[in-house]
């Protein structure tokens, strides 16, 4: 992240901003239809449509009791869902309109996609830095009770450190973060969670899938077609707003639109801010429903008076 992802939001902040609460409102309407016609609990029903990440989900959702399995199960579905729909509809809108997006400034906003150094010994500094900016991170992260304190503060931590070197540095400070790093990460989350698995956790499962499919597949059309009109009303090109506004992950998405011509640091800037709103409002919110829903259960269980 840099100060250039603000310049995104400078112009039509005020429709970006309702079009990520729609997003999430829509987001949340799924989890509750998967809650009603299946057996998972609302937590884990919540935690399952959320479009936080296949990797980020089913880890906060472990912390805070919901099952990770089911969670992880409807994040792939909605992953697959949208990766598997979404970059066809771009390449189909773009060709159809034969253009593509270049911002005002006549240069592309530098994105995550594509602001990975090359090894050097100031960007291993640099790296080192932000492993310790992430460690500052955690330990605030943990003393205010953030979910996931690890991943959220570490996160935020980052964020803050790489945005203010590049306010006073500039654009030019990245970190040596290869690839495989990331893989390694996700391989270690895979197997934490997988090695928590047991068979009583998939009772249900072939109706989770099938409700998680149609609930999925509606939230990705209704996104989409909101993407539209946030397209007409802003003049910003359709296949950058539907790559922006889409339920998938910021790395599918950005690499997405640098495959598309689209502009890749919109489409970051709106997809890391949904996340990070996700990261930090919706975890507390979904623990105070599923106390009041433990709390509504359990008064009504107790015998009336006479």
């Amino acid at each position: 992240m840099n100060v250039s992802m603000l310049d995104a939001f400078e112009d039509n902040s005020i429709t970006i901003t309702v079009m990520l609460i729609l997003s999430i409102v829509f987001a949340l309407i799924s989890g509750l239809i998967l809650w009603r016609y299946t057996k998972a609990d609302m937590m884990t029903s919540l935690f399952g449509t959320t479009p936080g990440g296949i990797s980020a989900m089913p880890s906060i959702a472990e912390e805070v009791g919901a099952n990770p399995v089911v969670v992880s199960i409807v994040q792939l579905i909605r992953i697959f869902l949208v990766v598997g729909t979404i970059p066809f509809l771009a390449l189909y809108w773009n060709s159809g309109t034969g253009t593509s997006h270049t911002p005002a400034g006549g240069a592309p906003h530098t994105s995550a996609a594509n602001s990975i150094a090359a090894f050097s010994l100031s960007s291993l500094l640099w790296t080192g830095l932000l492993a310790l900016a992430a460690g500052g991170g955690y330990y605030v992260a943990k003393k205010i009770k953030l979910p996931a304190p690890w991943l959220v503060g570490g996160m935020l931590g980052t964020a803050a450190a790489q945005m203010l070197a590049s306010s006073f540095i500039g654009g030019g400070v990245t970190a040596w973060w290869p690839h495989e790093f990331i893989i390694l990460a996700q391989v270690f989350i895979g197997a934490s969670i997988g090695s928590r698995l047991h068979k009583e956790m998939f009772a249900g499962a072939g109706r989770i899938v099938v409700v998680g499919v149609l609930s999925s597949f509606g939230l990705v059309l209704v996104m989409a077609l909101c993407a539209a009109g946030v397209s007409e009303v802003t003049q910003i090109p359709l296949v950058t707003c539907v790559l922006a506004f889409a339920p998938g992950g910021v790395a599918e998405m950005a690499t997405t639109s640098l495959a598309l011509h689209a502009d890749a640091g919109f489409v970051v800037a709106v997809q890391s801010l949904r996340l990070i709103t996700i990261f930090l409002i919706l975890p507390p919110f979904f623990r105070l429903l599923h106390r009041q829903a433990d709390q509504a259960a359990a008064s009504s269980s107790r015998p009336g008076r006479w």
